[in-house]
């Protein structure tokens, strides 16, 4: 009977960890889509049954959007979906699927800006969207899937940024674009300017250095959105290491090569151990 009650806890001990695991995950649906497309969305991200799943009204988009996006863009209905998996010291990952206009750059720069950070992003529809309004569905699964409340402000200011590069993108080109946000903010940032003036000056600098054409409408927009970042008090330093791409990661990994496999030996090790004590245990049961 004792035998039987250790292999019993052993069980729940190893399912109550894997379920931990799906802690770290929460996904959030589009609250329009049909219950097939959510299917659909469900398996695009490999969800497992027991994943959390919130969802995303159409009004949560254009509370967000509509500031600075005609609502024609936006649409009437929310499709777009996320996958957020919080991780440790990853930095941000995006990936996308049927998303057509915004990229995961884009994303990437949008979400810093409102203080995630480590987590895998997946980004995608059942049919081909533009991904403006995608934002508010990342933030509201970031917040339920790391237990934080991201201020009004960086809501605001994330899906100011979104919208300015989307506009721009369209006259220099969705990689420019994203570039040209990029850099001024960094620049911005790392140079802690303030002043309308002196942000004025680097837009116009960074633009003349991209070889980017801007009008003096685009110029403005681009220094009130930087005015609005400068107030967020972002760091530099947290904003690189959230860039780190994914080959980096991989880099980093080679490098540890032989401790990746010295703590993959340790568990399987571990696993050789339990498979051989459960053995024992029901060999000597009789």
């Amino acid at each position: 009977m004792r035998k039987i009650i250790l292999i019993v806890c052993i069980i729940i001990l190893l399912s109550s960890s894997l379920t931990f695991a799906d802690e770290n995950k929460v996904v959030s649906l589009g609250k329009d889509l049909t219950l097939k497309q959510m299917d659909e969305i469900l398996d695009l991200f490999k969800a497992k049954e027991d994943i959390k799943v919130i969802y995303v009204t159409n009004d949560e988009e254009v509370k967000y959007l509509g500031k600075f996006i005609k609502k024609s863009v936006i649409g009437t209905k929310a499709i777009s979906c996320a996958y957020v998996e919080k991780l440790r010291d990853n930095g941000i990952e995006v990936e996308t699927y049927n998303i057509s206009y915004i990229t995961k750059e884009m994303y990437k720069n949008a979400l810093i800006t409102a203080g995630i950070k480590d987590a895998k992003i997946k980004v995608a529809a059942p049919f081909e969207v533009s991904g403006t309004a995608a934002l508010t569905g990342i933030i509201k699964a970031f917040e339920d899937v790391s237990n934080t409340n991201i201020s009004e402000e960086k809501k605001n200011i994330a899906n100011k940024e979104i919208a300015n590069t989307y506009n721009l993108s369209k006259k220099v080109g969705k990689k420019e674009a994203s570039n040209l946000v990029r850099v001024i903010k960094e620049k911005v940032i790392d140079r802690d300017l303030k002043k309308e003036e002196d942000i004025k000056r680097v837009v116009i600098e960074i633009s003349n250095d991209l070889d980017i054409s801007l009008s003096e409408k685009e110029i403005n927009n681009i220094v009130d959105l930087m005015e609005d970042i400068s107030k967020l008090n972002l760091n530099i330093d947290e904003i690189k290491k959230q860039l780190k791409g994914v080959s980096d990661k991989l880099n980093e990994l080679n490098e540890d090569n032989e401790e990746v496999k010295s703590i993959l030996n340790k568990i399987l090790d571990i696993l050789r151990k339990l498979f051989a004590f459960l053995t024992d245990l029901f060999t000597n049961s009789d």
